[in-house]
């Protein structure tokens, strides 16, 4: 149950961020997605992007081991992309009747067919190749083994793909949606539909940030396979770890649960998180009191600090990996408290420059009488 204990939590001070003794820390927590370099994906897309890959690195790797098995490698992509813009015009054609329809949706299977059996052709051309090489004398090197790995990874994506569009094309199969990859190069990325105002879907992941009342990111969490309601403790267990006075934090209702709002009291001296539904009236008192009510009119702060996040370089992440978006979203957040800094010095610097202005337009009389 939400709860406002007897303590001061003074208003937010946009002319000094110094802490003042005594004060206590107030956080305001929400997240934003942070998209991925990747392009819009499609089950046929991939598989090309995957056997592009594999054709490309079997064909360095033939070469170096002095096999010419893939001289015609660029033309093997060229041709790869060929059936795949076949596939694509015949699942995009348009019927005006029924018959019409019929004959569409046949010519999308069968072009769908021609384009897996050329790429199934050139995967197991791949697999061939990589059986050869095994008893050339570079086999046991590191860099050999390097780009063996990369294509049977590349391979694994292709396979897969391969699978889920012969299921959903010929089969007429749903594909679950724990069994999709969205990107073969940045695995990482999720589906992720926020229900925004123009924008239907955002292709990477959940960055969670926590802001306190002087406008420094504290903390902030990259949510792998995660929804806000699965951060929301953990989120102010790691932050208090750091900042033991942070005593009041703000939500929005999608942190809210249940179990969140118990486990919450025993952290936080003031929860401001909104219950989803129907409230009670026990908790309609709660949402209705003063500190509630002012930590709320607060809250919709901490959107001024994920938009200078996003203008300044974090709305996508060009790094690769998990670990490259992870470093890239850390090394934001401290260009963000850096920036900050900056504009706290510069105010400074203004005031005392007006306080010189003003003392100096003061006495100048003075100066003239005398």
């Amino acid at each position: 149950m939400a709860s406002c204990r007897s303590r001061s939590f003074p208003t937010d001070s946009t002319d000094e961020a110094k802490k003042k003794d005594g004060e206590v820390l107030r956080g305001r927590c929400d997240s934003f997605v942070v998209e991925t370099d990747v392009h819009y994906p499609t089950d046929i897309n991939l598989l090309f992007d995957a056997t592009r890959k594999v054709i490309e690195l079997t064909a360095r790797l033939g070469s170096d081991q002095g096999l010419p098995d893939w001289r015609q490698h660029a033309y093997n992509v060229r041709h790869l992309k060929r059936h795949l813009r076949a596939a694509q015009n015949a699942k995009h054609s348009k019927a005006r009747n029924e018959a019409q329809k019929a004959t569409n949706d046949t010519r999308m299977i069968e072009a769908h067919k021609t384009y897996l059996e050329v790429a199934q052709g050139y995967l197991d051309k791949a697999r061939e190749t990589l059986a050869k090489t095994e008893s050339y004398g570079g086999a046991g090197g590191v860099e050999y083994l390097v780009a063996k790995i990369q294509i049977e990874t590349f391979m694994k994506h292709a396979d897969r793909q391969i699978d889920q569009t012969r299921r959903r094309v010929i089969l007429g199969e749903t594909i679950p949606h724990a069994e999709k990859v969205f990107s073969v190069f940045e695995t990482h990325t999720e589906w992720i539909s926020k229900g925004k105002a123009g924008v239907p879907v955002e292709l990477g992941l959940r960055v969670c940030i926590l802001e306190d009342q002087h406008r420094f990111v504290l903390h902030h969490r990259v949510m792998e396979k995660q929804t806000d309601d699965q951060v929301t403790v953990a989120m102010v267990k790691e932050t208090k770890e750091r900042f033991a006075d942070l005593e009041a934090f703000s939500f929005d209702k999608g942190f809210h649960s249940p179990t969140n709002q118990q486990e919450l009291q025993a952290h936080l001296k003031l929860v401001a998180l909104p219950r989803k539904g129907k409230l009670s009236q026990q908790a309609q008192a709660v949402e209705s009191s003063e500190h509630f009510v002012k930590a709320r009119r607060r809250h919709s702060a901490v959107e001024s600090a994920i938009n200078a996040l996003e203008v300044h370089g974090l709305d996508r992440c060009p790094d690769q990996g998990i670990r490259g978006f992870k470093r890239y979203v850390a090394l934001a957040v401290v260009a963000r408290n850096v920036h900050r800094i900056g504009a706290i010095l510069k105010e400074r610097e203004n005031r005392r420059a007006k306080r010189a202005t003003r003392y100096a337009q003061r006495d100048s009389p003075h100066k003239l009488a005398a």
